[in-house]
């Protein structure tokens, strides 16, 4: 029986789905959307955000709302869980346990500190509008973030402990063999 706790939490239970490092942060310069799940007491929380992963410090950064869920989980308990995903078409099969869907995924644990500085949070704020919107030009396309806005804003830092990436991206599920199940209808490849 799978236990977690047995390996290390970053590893797969399927090996040949995992992914290294290089690609890892490769996946992270270009995912749109990340998701990041605190928690309270024992309620989880999840939200979607957009995020800048730098290879330099090698952590994750985002952004909220001054005040709210996130950061009133974080100051409690800084011990966070992040994934972004991308997933591509829906892999029909004759046998139902094979029926999938591609996907690439990264899963990152680690912690979460708040940062301060307004200096510093004009920097990570600057990355994340340079990851989305890299081609605009600061002061020339859009005006630069004010004093008042940065007091608006939680900008958080996430201290990358352990990572994995995973990769299920077949053409084709698998089918049923040696006559077990009639073959499927070749429309239902071309219908999803």
């Amino acid at each position: 029986m799978y236990n977690p706790n047995k390996k290390p939490i970053n590893k797969s239970r399927i090996s040949k789905m995992e992914m290294g490092d290089a690609w890892i942060k490769n996946f992270l310069q270009k995912a749109q959307v990340g998701h990041v799940a605190s928690i309270d007491g024992e309620q989880a929380f999840i939200i979607p955000t957009s995020f800048w992963y730098s290879v330099k410090q090698h952590k994750i950064y985002f952004h909220s709302n001054a005040f709210g869920r996130l950061r009133y989980n974080i100051e409690k308990n800084p011990s966070v869980c992040f994934e972004t995903y991308k997933s591509g078409r829906l892999l029909p099969s004759n046998i139902a346990l094979e029926k999938s869907f591609q996907y690439k995924c990264v899963i990152v644990f680690g912690s979460v500190a708040l940062v301060n500085e307004n200096k510093e949070k004009r920097v990570i704020l600057d990355g994340l509008l340079n990851k989305y919107f890299g081609e605009m030009k600061q002061d020339k396309d859009y005006r630069r973030i004010t004093d008042n806005e940065l007091k608006q804003t939680s900008v958080y830092s996430f201290k990358i402990k352990s990572w994995s990436g995973k990769k299920n991206w077949p053409e084709k599920a698998d089918q049923a063999r040696n006559g077990e199940w009639p073959d499927l209808n070749p429309k239902w490849f071309d219908f999803y």
